[in-house]
């Protein structure tokens, strides 16, 4: 398939293109490269992909750029479009609210317009875990009421949604949103808890536990986001022909249109998992206990049973395997530069499960 990658050189969007490369898709990417966290990071993604699977065409542009957008789409006429690209983060949207306006709301409508004009087989785009808001019914099901976001952030995805629901139901695009539950591993956001709390850990410096450390989180492996990913492509969703008016399920339609829920249903105590980053860096955590954040959901915990019902395959990687290949990678791409020491060489030994060529 000819699919087009938004956001990738991002941290999904990378992992991403690597493995449609490298199973014989032609991808074309998209990222507008902006600075909301270092850019050299991102540049250093792509330099990755294309080492190990070859060039692709990328465009620098903004998915804001509405001009940019529909010359790209006329251009390459793309059968598959996973939209990646989004402003991300919590916290950051209670200081910069116009930032998810432009790229969430804005930008998602361009997209959008985008594959009206120019149909395509299966449009898949991002949502999260974070639309549960003030539901602590858990594990969260696709049914479950999301109607109480606690963040800009979680309500601009459950916009997307609705606006991709309205677009299925108007003009007939098969669109799937995917709700990531706390994705994490090689080449991660510097914005995200393991980069952070890695940082910490390696500089000697105190480990910003909010809530006093109680969260719990159902930790999601990047391999298992993009096995995802690529198996829900070739299947674009159908009208549910068995749809309730009377008892709307709300993770389906008569539209060609479906969430699913994408994490492994295993939540992890913040320490725990603190305490085992620690392990595999061969060093102490110092912890500092802080209030719960404004915005922040307590507890996360997929059900994922629909997707593995669609397409035979849950998240699977334990959070000791996937610490490790993160770990490998955090090491030589942060501390080896900076001559920090490895205590513990073995147990950081592992290269990123498929990812490092």
């Amino acid at each position: 398939m000819k699919t087009l990658v938004t956001g990738a050189a991002g941290f999904i969007g990378a992992h991403t293109t690597l493995r449609l490369l490298r199973e014989g898709h032609e991808v074309i990417g998209l990222d507008n490269f902006n600075d909301y966290y270092d850019p050299q990071l991102k540049e250093a993604r792509v330099r990755w992909v294309q080492e190990a699977a070859g060039d692709f065409p990328l465009y620098r542009i903004d998915v804001e750029d509405h001009d940019e957008l529909e010359r790209l789409f006329a251009k390459h006429r793309p059968d598959a479009v996973i939209h990646l690209a989004a402003q991300a983060g919590v916290r950051y949207s209670l200081d910069n609210p116009r930032a998810y306006l432009d790229s969430n709301l804005a930008g998602f409508l361009n997209l959008l317009e985008a594959c009206r004009r120019h149909p395509v087989q299966h449009l898949i785009f991002a949502s999260s875990s974070s639309v549960y808001g003030a539901n602590h019914c858990t594990p969260y099901s696709e049914r479950h009421n999301t109607d109480h976001p606690l963040s800009l952030y979680a309500a601009s995805k459950k916009a997307n949604e609705a606006m991709a629901h309205s677009y299925s139901h108007l003009f007939g695009i098969p669109a799937t949103g995917l709700r990531f539950f706390t994705v994490y591993g090689p080449w991660g956001r510097p914005d995200m808890s393991p980069m952070l709390f890695a940082s910490a850990i390696s500089h000697g410096q105190p480990l910003k536990l909010f809530n006093h450390g109680e969260h719990q989180r159902d930790f999601t492996y990047i391999d298992d986001i993009v096995e995802s990913l690529v198996r829900l492509l070739p299947q674009p969703p159908s009208a549910n022909q068995y749809w309730n008016h009377g008892d709307p399920d709300p993770s389906t339609s008569a539209a060609p249109w479906r969430l699913y829920n994408i994490g492994g249903n295993r939540p992890v105590h913040l320490r725990v998992y603190v305490d085992t980053l620690a392990r595999l860096l061969g060093l102490q955590a110092q912890l500092q206990l802080l209030p719960l954040q404004p915005g922040d959901v307590i507890n996360t915990c997929a059900d994922a049973s629909a997707l593995e019902e669609a397409i035979g395959f849950t998240p699977q990687t334990s959070l000791d395997e996937g610490l490790a290949h993160f770990v490998a990678w955090f090491r030589s791409y942060y501390l080896r530069p900076l001559n920090i020491p490895v205590v513990n060489e073995q147990a950081c030994s592992l290269e990123p499960k498929g990812e490092i060529a």
